[in-house]
């Protein structure tokens, strides 16, 4: 694959989220419908039927590399389909889609600390201060503007729940940057990944469908579920994918910071959800971190 033009790189870092964030609101719509573990891993082998007509002869001709990296694959897929697919799932039982995409746009903050911490990037201290303002957007956003529950310890489960995915979701990111990885097609890279999802995530759905006898039914959960396996999945992961090796990890997690603009959008629009001024202080300050800590926007050129 050919590396994208500087504006078509622009343009899918302006995209990427919009897919992206559909998984909050779809998964919202119908995470009481269908058992989280069973809604990812449905997700994920539909995904991967989906990618394999055009992935296979990538897989094939890589076979020996993709053997080799196994462990990295396992945990691409632990952490990118189990934490950040039925983790996502079961907490948004218990918060909002609104929360979800708020708290979700850390993540950008937690890849420029990983980056720091394995790969020695340099952390300025505008970086610092950025962390620091970021995480107290979510920190607004996970007390729901009210500080005295912090003193009483009042949390919501599903707020942390999101929290844990958005930096599971960070340490995925980081490791996609190994340059054992970047030196595979993106494609068969993403279709292996996702075969690594939805084994990993089998055990869970196995549990659910043997506990609770959980399988989809009915037109609408399939729909549900196919919706999930294509926006922010197929395009979304594939276009995430593309971005981390041709823009890399730091300018592509800044992209995500327009999750929470399109989150609360698509969230008041469909969901009926309602937006409360600490999701605006929230967002300013999460946004303002952001911009901070995410320096080499300013300063890597894009090829």
């Amino acid at each position: 694959m050919n590396a994208p033009s500087r504006l078509g790189i622009y343009a899918l870092l302006f995209a990427m989220p919009l897919f992206f964030v559909s998984n909050l609101v779809i998964g919202r719509a119908v995470t009481h419908a269908v058992e989280p573990g069973t809604l990812a891993f449905w997700r994920w082998l539909l995904a991967s039927l989906m990618l394999l007509p055009f992935a296979w002869r990538g897989l094939v001709r890589h076979a020996a590399e993709f053997r080799a990296l196994w462990r990295e694959l396992f945990w691409l897929g632990a952490l990118g389909m189990v934490i950040c697919g039925a983790g996502v799932y079961l907490s948004l039982r218990y918060t909002t889609a609104s929360n979800a995409a708020l708290i979700y746009s850390s993540s950008a903050i937690s890849i420029v600390l990983l980056e720091a911490l394995f790969y020695r990037e340099r952390l300025s201290a505008s970086r610092l201060i950025g962390t620091l303002i970021g995480f107290c957007g979510v920190a607004v956003i996970i007390l729901h503007g009210e500080w005295s529950r912090l003193l009483t310890w009042q949390f919501g489960v599903g707020d942390i729940g999101i929290a844990v995915c958005a930096f599971a979701w960070a340490i995925y990111s980081v490791i996609l940057k190994r340059k054992e990885l970047k030196a595979l097609p993106t494609l068969p890279l993403f279709a292996a990944i996702t075969i690594a999802g939805w084994v990993t995530v089998a055990p869970f759905m196995l549990f659910e469908l043997y506990a609770y006898g959980a399988f989809p039914r009915g037109q609408k959960q399939w729909i549900a579920i196919f919706a999930l396996a294509l926006f922010p999945s197929v395009i979304a992961f594939g276009l995430y994918q593309i971005l981390v090796k041709y823009a890399g990890p730091s300018l592509t997690g800044m992209s995500l910071y327009l999750l929470p603009v399109y989150g609360v959008a698509l969230a008041v629009l469909t969901l009926g959800e309602r937006v409360y001024a600490y999701h605006a202080i929230g967002l300013a300050l999460v946004l303002a971190g952001i911009a901070l800590a995410t320096e080499p926007f300013k300063k890597k050129r894009v090829a």
